[in-house]
């Protein structure tokens, strides 16, 4: 691998258009795309996630989508291994490699390499989410506090997939968590170009809304009472399907529902937009700027 090739990350808020766009820059590029999704790497959900469709998957190749079962972990520590040996057979095909996705420290870790966290055993990782499943949300940020007053200061404490992972990389190394987060960026030895499509919030907030019917009315739905029964899998620990569980069960009406997924989902986009903010490598598109502009900057 050399300068010669080029990543180049199509990336931004949910609902902004990037799918469309990588199909788009793939095909003038002659080359492959990598998902850069934590969900749409899950098998038997490709409404709610919003996968790329069948015809976008027949058009251009597609890495990373509709592997893994459902109960099956994954990370960004994986993700950054898995692309790093992918690379350099896609390199055959073409200088360029497309990577597509809003899942930011998927991003972050190709991009500049993650921390050298140590493996967990499934079974210490199935003892951390339990303290979870047993005592909720408050069981899991006592324990974190208990073994990482540092990440516990800074951890979103909402956020249980976060806590647990501190959690159980603390019980298999013996040493904090916050220890071993250097944030140290690593050099890549190829082109990097990032770039995120800009649009004004309220045209991207219409966009959520009209996407999250449309979704409902392509049988997402259908697709949630599908893995109902897997409803404990962190997989499925996402915006969405939580809310149609909850209707489901009876927790809120079928209304409400709809109306919370669009809510969440808007928060986040604003979320996304927070994070891709602070980065001073990304290259922001306009949502109207001609293809050839966009490509005028790859090439």
């Amino acid at each position: 691998m050399s300068q010669q090739h080029t990543v180049v990350v199509v990336t931004g808020p949910t609902g902004s258009g990037k799918s469309a766009l990588a199909v788009q820059l793939a095909l003038n590029l002659g080359c492959d795309i990598i998902s850069a999704d934590s969900r749409q790497i899950y098998k038997h959900i490709p409404i709610g996630t919003a996968a790329p469709t069948p015809q976008q998957r027949a058009a251009v190749p597609h890495h990373f989508v509709d592997m893994l079962e459902l109960d099956q972990y994954y990370s960004a520590a994986q993700f950054e291994h898995d692309v790093l040996e992918l690379l350099p057979r896609m390199w055959h095909k073409s200088p360029y490699a497309v990577v597509c996705g809003g899942s930011m420290m998927y991003i972050d870790a190709l991009c500049y390499g993650i921390d050298d966290i140590p493996l967990v055993d499934p079974q210490v990782r199935q003892e951390a989410w339990n303290i979870f499943y047993s005592g909720g949300i408050d069981a899991l940020r006592a324990r974190l506090l208990e073994l990482d007053p540092v990440h516990y200061s800074r951890v979103d404490l909402n956020n249980p997939k976060r806590m647990v992972h501190a959690i159980e990389v603390t019980m298999q190394g013996g040493t904090p968590y916050s220890s071993l987060c250097t944030g140290m960026r690593r050099s890549r030895p190829w082109r990097i170009v990032k770039l995120a499509i800009d649009m004004p919030r309220t045209m991207l907030f219409d966009r959520i809304n009209r996407r999250v019917m449309d979704m409902i009315e392509a049988g997402w739905e259908d697709e949630a009472r599908a893995v109902y029964h897997l409803r404990h899998l962190n997989s499925l620990n996402t915006v969405g399907y939580k809310e149609l569980f909850a209707c489901f069960s009876g927790a809120m009406s079928r209304d409400t529902a709809i109306a919370r997924i669009a809510k969440n989902t808007r928060v986040y986009a604003k979320k996304q937009l927070t994070w891709l903010k602070r980065q001073d490598d990304v290259v922001w598109i306009p949502y109207n700027q001609p293809f050839e502009s966009t490509l005028n900057l790859i090439k």
